[in-house]
């Protein structure tokens, strides 16, 4: 035989000289959960290895990613219920404890990159994205609230806007907003391809944030349809996008690398609550390997076209790299 391929795979050395993926640490990011109080690190039960945080602990948390490797983080805020209304009016509000985070991880790290979510459900006392009203999701009603949330987010130090509603036109109306307050320098990451999933049991478990009536299937994608994808897509893009995310991940590796093909904006890939769960309990049942597991799953998510992955293993991940 002339050609062998084993021939490349027949020593480490060989095989990393041929590796046609790699992922780095700084093409991870890394979420947090941040709520009210000091001194606070609340386990997650259905998501392993996550915590509700205190600002003061988030700090630290920050800290102890920097030293492996990882920049940019998405915080999302832990709201209690008293504090939520129909119109998620807490999300701009000055005294917010979402808005103080962001400050100081800024003001304490100012090589961090801060990412902020978009969106009415952890504010919205119906649990929805947008504002419900018999039993609609005002769409139109809906985007002044979230371009005031975006507004005061990047006012905290915000680096990177990520709307995670899916409202249509709320891209283009949130850059108008920034831009006219002068902050033509903060960028949009859209949840371009947010399919109506099951797999984000945890997270909402997390926020508290699961809708109180009817699901989300009106405004997320459904998981049967690619060329919506595109769609969105080329509407985000039009409107200002400087980044496209597909979420989930795991069951969206074709969109992934379908956005890939088609745009040459960067492709942030979410590996969200459920799939990381997944590989946790399967490893608690002593069913797979977790380093192997989780190495595989994030290389995969890499390889369909990935130019960054948010995901519940990114701390992990970095410190199996930096021992290598």
């Amino acid at each position: 035989m002339l050609q062998r391929p084993r021939r490349n795979r027949k020593s480490p050395a060989i095989r990393a000289l041929v590796e046609e993926t790699q992922l780095i640490p700084s093409q991870l990011i890394q979420p947090i959960f941040v709520r009210q109080g000091t001194a606070i690190q609340e386990p997650i039960k259905t998501l392993p290895g996550s915590f509700r945080l205190s600002i003061d602990k988030v700090l630290a948390e920050v800290e102890t990613c920097l030293k492996l490797g990882i920049s940019v983080f998405d915080v999302f805020p832990v709201v209690a219920e008293n504090l939520k209304d129909k119109q998620g009016t807490y999300s701009y509000h000055a005294d917010n404890f979402y808005l103080d985070c962001i400050a100081k991880i800024k003001q304490n790290f100012p090589e961090s990159c801060v990412m902020t979510d978009v969106a009415l459900d952890p504010y919205s006392s119906d649990g929805h994205d947008g504002i419900y009203e018999n039993g609609k999701i005002l769409n139109d009603e809906t985007l002044p609230i979230l371009a005031n949330m975006a507004l005061a987010q990047a006012q905290a130090g915000a680096d990177i806007i990520g709307p995670s509603d899916m409202m249509d036109g709320r891209v283009g109306y949130i850059r108008t907003h920034l831009d006219k307050h002068n902050y033509q320098d903060v960028s949009i990451l859209s949840y371009t391809a947010k399919y109506a999933s099951a797999f984000y049991g945890p997270f909402r478990d997390a926020l508290d944030s699961a809708p109180k009536y009817g699901d989300k299937k009106t405004y997320q994608m459904s998981y049967t349809n690619a060329r919506e994808a595109l769609r969105e897509m080329e509407l985000d893009t039009a409107e200002g996008a400087d980044m496209l995310m597909v979420k989930p991940a795991l069951c969206y590796l074709d969109i992934i690398q379908l956005l890939r093909q088609n745009s040459h904006l960067p492709i942030v890939a979410y590996n969200v609550s459920g799939e990381c769960a997944m590989i946790h309990f399967a490893t608690q049942a002593g069913f797979l390997d977790y380093e192997r597991a989780v190495c595989e799953t994030l290389l995969s998510i890499k390889r369909a076209g990935a130019d960054a992955i948010i995901t519940y293993f990114a701390k992990d991940y970095a410190t199996w790299y930096k021992q290598k």
